[in-house]
């Protein structure tokens, strides 16, 4: 019988491994023409763009892994966050290295052009740097060597989404539906953290007052103790004389 850290280890990780690897197989098998598998009349489209997707797709489901464990309670949800925005980090980098290497021939003078005249390459390119220093510091001896500086470091995680959205909606042309999809499930997301950042100001205020009731009673008897103490040294220090006219 297996454990829960066991099963937690050896089963539901390479079952989300295997998941996570399986959009990029398919891609794969796609393009090589395994198995009389095709992606179609634009096989280098197909790749492009089905990258890029399945790549944003893991950043939203990463993203959902907390408001997941605060609706849950289960506390595990957080084993499978690493593993989900290495993959996102995964599928972005291919999709940015495919259209350098493939589709632009790594023609830097191209891409250069790209970024300066294509807002969406722009705009998607910045994503994905601000994804890079999150994806160097994903593991466990940076989170200690960093601190409280970590979780302030992967707060960009949300301007990378909110670029990737736009990239996606700027580089669609015709029907937008599905790119609004995305600002959906993101505005939904990111409105989660905002309301229970809300919730945890809002608790935190009364708790707040409350001390600071409670000190200003023994702030008091400390400055009436303190005033007490010199009162009797001003007294002490005195001519005898003066205390016995008074």
């Amino acid at each position: 019988m297996l454990t829960q850290e066991q099963t937690l280890r050896f089963v539901f990780k390479p079952l989300l491994l295997l998941a996570c690897l399986a959009p990029f197989l398919h891609l794969a098998a796609g393009a090589a023409g395994l198995g009389g598998m095709s992606l179609g009349a634009n096989p280098v489209e197909s790749v492009l763009h089905g990258l890029g997707k399945w790549g944003l797709n893991f950043l939203l489901v990463t993203l959902c892994i907390t408001p997941l464990r605060q609706i849950t309670g289960w506390v595990h949800w957080m084993r499978f966050r690493r593993m989900l925005g290495l993959t996102a980090f995964f599928y972005l980098l291919g999709h940015f290295a495919f259209y350098l290497v493939v589709d632009r021939g790594l023609d830097l003078r191209v891409l250069a052009e790209d970024v300066i005249a294509r807002p969406y390459i722009t705009v998607g390119l910045a994503g994905l740097l601000l994804l890079v220093p999150l994806a160097a510091t994903s593991t466990r001896a940076s989170m200690r060597r960093l601190g409280r500086r970590w979780q302030a470091l992967h707060r960009l995680v949300y301007p990378a989404a909110i670029l990737g959205c736009v990239h996606y909606y700027w580089q669609v042309k015709a029907d937008v539906r599905e790119p609004l999809v995305y600002f959906t499930v993101l505005g939904a997301l990111l409105g989660w953290r905002w309301w229970k950042h809300r919730q945890r100001l809002s608790r935190a205020a009364p708790a707040g007052r409350s001390r600071q009731i409670r000190f200003l009673p023994s702030l008091a008897a400390a400055r009436g103790q303190q005033d007490g103490r010199q009162d009797e040294r001003a007294t002490r220090g005195r001519p005898r004389g003066h205390r016995l006219a008074q």
